[in-house]
């Protein structure tokens, strides 16, 4: 995206609202496009939004909205969001003070997940299967999060770890494109985990039932 082959214009500059607001001044685009540039990207969306830069200059959010951006990536949005459409989850807890994450895994135990906010990328996060990887990870995670917010849900290590890619529109309409399935289990981040579509191990009735919750 940023070879000038490509792209119309490439601006080599700090990634900051205040120096995205003067590009955009300068170059008046109709719209922005934040999921091709990553964690960065979909972060500095959220800001200037916040900021009201994109209501100033008109400029319209491609892509995915910006809604589901901060349910994606704050955890507490995600959280309600899957309990108002009736999803299971582990027991979990969004904190945002090392006391709080404390008492949490005092009462739940270890190994624990921990997840900080605006980080889809899993810095600063990581599973803490001790007393001292837990106190690490929880300073590393409030440290990374834009929010000082962090996840802590129980580790679901060891379990199959299926994908579905979806589409879906401004009117609800979706299709699943492929369902994937992750030869390494749940605890290798997808990143560096092994991809095959579609997945291998699923009965049809397993796979019909993912299917139609990832549809709802």
């Amino acid at each position: 995206m940023t070879d000038s082959d490509i792209a119309d214009k490439v601006y080599i500059e700090p990634l900051t609202v205040e120096v995205i607001d003067r590009i955009i001044d300068k170059e008046r685009p109709d719209g922005i496009l934040p999921t091709l540039g990553g964690q960065t990207a979909l972060n500095l969306a959220v800001a200037l939004s916040d900021e009201g830069v994109l209501d100033k200059y008109g400029v319209k959010l491609l892509g995915t909205p910006l809604d589901t951006i901060r349910k994606s990536e704050d955890r507490d949005f995600f959280r309600s969001f899957l309990h108002e459409i009736g999803e299971p989850e582990p027991p979990n807890i969004t904190v945002s003070t090392a006391e709080d994450a404390r008492q949490f895994a005092t009462e739940t135990g270890l190994p624990l997940v921990i997840r900080p906010a605006y980080t889809l990328g899993g810095t600063g996060g990581g599973i803490a299967e001790t007393w001292d990887q837990f106190e690490a990870i929880v300073e590393s995670g409030l440290a990374s999060s834009p929010i000082s917010q962090i996840l802590l849900e129980r580790s679901l290590v060891g379990w199959k770890e299926i994908e579905y890619e979806v589409i879906r529109d401004g009117a609800d309409n979706c299709i699943t494109i492929c369902n994937m399935e992750n030869l390494d289990p749940m605890g290798a981040h997808t990143g560096d985990s092994i991809v095959v579509a579609p997945s291998q191990t699923l009965t049809d009735k397993e796979y019909q039932m993912l299917r139609v919750r990832v549809l709802r």
